[in-house]
């Protein structure tokens, strides 16, 4: 029992180490933690302190007490180290009956001795290990020393080390609580320590997330785990041409790091696509160039040449389904929960999809039948995807070339003598114009909220937005509506849901509540408390609490699809509604026109616009949604802002790709008609 009180001199005398400390062969100690040992946890990192054990030797003894009279002994304090050396033990490492210093207490101060073993001692503060770590390195360790010397891999002392490099006031702040450890492995991408500082400090408190600070300090690089040009060109090749990379050592290690020289990386990719161009131009296009970045905002600029897809033939059909059907194996497989494949199992299987994808592209690409004369004048762009695979988009026309070809069609067509005939009903709803009334205002509800997270952002913008209002009611008397878009009587536009029922759920709107809630739980309700408050904040918080509230009043709703307000205030803020809203059934095509929904395929994937014309309104929402995903494709009201945006195929195009069809068709009955008579 454990129950007896013991004067102070007898406690002590029967603890003082000098005269109960003991070798115990460790074959002696019970493995079975001992009822006396107040710790019930189970034991973590044994083997990490085993490593350690091995290089450097049992540093601290075990507290034990006799068990019975077969002369073994139960350990009271130091069950992880008993844990550690019978695992050197099991690995030979030691031998079996390896002298263990060991405290002998009596039995009655067993438990009294393992809890003072764990309760008194004091743990080292998370900085004061880490300058231990410094000090290792300052004395001349090397990094694979120490690692084996703590039983951990030489990437955790790296991690260790370059913490210990952060800003000493962010260090000290760390340690009072006022850092914590996610922010400080993120600040920890530079040595720059003024640069650590101005990101933390500069910053309100509400944009200082591991993941903003890591921004703000890379913002001039290119993330090597997220870019599409870095994952073509490899990261291997970019370090052999001599690019400079910047190791994030708390990120996986497949993410590589942040590139420095975003020329030598385009310079790399336009190389590697110098292959790519020469195969193109083969097919005899008018002109190919290469734009590794080439987005699809830059490419909707152009437009594409009509074409058709034909069938192909026996052999063709047979290799695309042979393809096809090796796709599906390999899809299969990955699919298959059960499956125990390895990394590099996933990476093959990864890799020989791509290669079946190429094969079967290029397969597609010999199906397509360009109109007469239409190659020698259309071109190509040689891009990278944003998977980081090689794309080419061919058939595009500039201006000058598509009304060229325009005009040589006619010509060709009046020749002919060629009369086109309307199609019924179809051509009536195909000749409405632009959308709904309904639609434009839950687009540009989209809109709007995707301008107030972005003027939240710019508090220089949101400012300048606000001086413009208010000079023109002071200074120049006027009242026009149309005259901005920012409300000064400080309206929040909080009724958008009504416009667009989606819009709860959207990157803007998320984003924008997250910061209004941020600084409604940190500034104080009471007026004259609020007042004085903002007296006291530094200016750069005082105008980042300016931009969040003259972004709540921005109200861009519009009626026409062509009517685009608060153009110059997007484009101040560098809006791209890419960043903020897709294309979905639900958002756009289910309220379209039949006509309009194939107007915008042709554009992203004219091959598909016969086989969906055959479908019903709500099978081609669905369809143009699945179509759209990736393709960067946006409605007229997003694409442009200062000028009218670039042209959809008009409904006329989608005639042109139907009656091509058509005639196809109908050439091929009267063939199999002529062949069976």
């Amino acid at each position: 029992m454990n129950t007896v009180d013991t004067p102070e001199d007898s406690a002590l005398e029967a603890a003082v180490p000098a005269q109960n400390m003991v070798l115990v062969p460790l074959s002696r100690l019970r493995s079975r933690p001992s009822k006396r040992n107040v710790r019930r946890k189970a034991c973590t990192s044994i083997a990490a302190l085993a490593a350690s054990i091995r290089r450097l030797g049992l540093l601290q003894n075990l507290t034990v007490i006799a068990s019975g009279d077969d002369g073994e002994f139960e350990v009271v304090a130091g069950g992880r180290r008993l844990a550690a050396l019978k695992l050197l033990a099991r690995k030979r490492h030691i031998a079996e009956d390896w002298p263990v210093p060991c405290l002998l207490v009596a039995d009655t101060l067993a438990r009294t001795a393992s809890l003072a073993e764990n309760v008194q001692r004091e743990a080292m503060g998370p900085v004061d290990e880490l300058r231990a770590w410094k000090a290792l390195v300052a004395e001349g360790r090397s990094v694979e020393a120490i690692a084996a010397d703590f039983g951990v891999t030489p990437l955790v002392v790296k991690r260790r080390l370059r913490l210990a490099n952060v800003s000493p006031r962010l260090l000290a702040d760390y340690q009072a609580e006022a850092v914590t450890l996610d922010q400080l492995m993120a600040l920890a991408i530079t040595d720059d320590h003024a640069a650590q500082e101005a990101a933390f400090y500069d910053s309100p408190a509400w944009q200082r997330s591991p993941e903003a600070l890591r921004e703000h300090l890379t913002h001039e690089e290119i993330d090597a785990s997220r870019d599409a040009l870095a994952r073509f060109v490899g990261l291997e090749a970019y370090e052999a041409a001599g690019g400079g990379v910047r190791r994030d050592l708390f990120s996986d290690e497949q993410q590589g790091g942040y590139l420095t020289d975003a020329g030598l990386l385009d310079t790399l990719a336009r190389n590697k696509l110098a292959a790519v161009v020469e195969q193109v131009q083969l097919e005899g296009w008018g002109w190919v160039e290469v734009a590794p970045r080439a987005t699809s905002a830059e490419l909707h600029l152009f437009e594409r040449v009509r074409r058709t897809r034909r069938d192909p033939n026996r052999t063709e059909a047979k290799r695309i389904a042979k393809l096809e059907g090796k796709q599906n194996e390999l899809q299969d497989r990955l699919d298959d929960e059960d499956a125990e494949l390895s990394d590099d199992g996933v990476r093959a299987i990864h890799e020989e999809l791509d290669r079946l994808g190429s094969e079967l592209e290029a397969i597609e690409q010999t199906l397509m039948i360009y109109s007469p004369g239409a190659v020698e004048m259309a071109g190509a762009v040689v891009s990278v995807d944003h998977m980081g695979g090689v794309v080419v988009h061919r058939g595009l026309l500039r201006e000058e070339q598509a009304k060229a070809l325009r005009a040589q069609e006619r010509q060709e067509a009046s020749a002919a003598g060629e009369e086109r005939s309307g199609h019924g009903g179809d051509a009536d709803e195909s000749a409405k114009p632009g959308i709904s009334e309904k639609l434009a205002k839950r687009l540009s509800a989209h809109r709007t909220a995707a301008l107030q997270a972005e003027v939240a952002r710019h508090p220089q913008v949101a400012l300048v937005a606000m001086v413009h209002r208010l000079a023109l009611r002071v200074v120049f008397d006027s009242y026009g509506s149309g005259s901005s878009p920012i409300d000064i009587i400080a309206t929040p536009q909080d009724g958008l849901a009504q416009h667009a029922p989606d819009l709860a759920d959207s990157p803007a709107a998320v984003g924008m509540g997250k910061v209004s809630e941020a600084w409604a739980a940190r500034l104080p309700k009471d007026p004259k408390a609020l007042f004085a408050e903002l007296l006291a904040l530094p200016q750069g918080e005082l105008l980042s609490l300016l931009a969040v509230c003259v972004a709540s009043t921005v109200s861009v709703l519009a009626s026409r699809e062509d009517e685009v307000p608060a153009a110059g205030l997007a484009k101040a803020v560098s809006l791209d509604m890419h960043d903020w809203w897709k294309p979905t059934a639900q958002g756009y095509f289910a309220h379209v026109s039949k006509a309009k929904a194939l107007e915008a395929v042709l554009a992203f994937a004219p091959d598909h616009v016969t086989r969906l014309s055959k479908l019903k309104k709500a099978e081609i929402a669905s369809e143009a949604e699945r179509l759209a995903a990736g393709t960067g494709w946006l409605p007229l009201m997003f694409r442009g802002e200062a000028e009218p945006g670039p042209e959809t195929p008009t409904s006329s195009g989608i005639e042109a790709v139907l009656e091509a069809d058509e005639a196809a068709a109908e050439a091929k009955d009267r063939e199999e008609l002529a062949t069976g008579a």
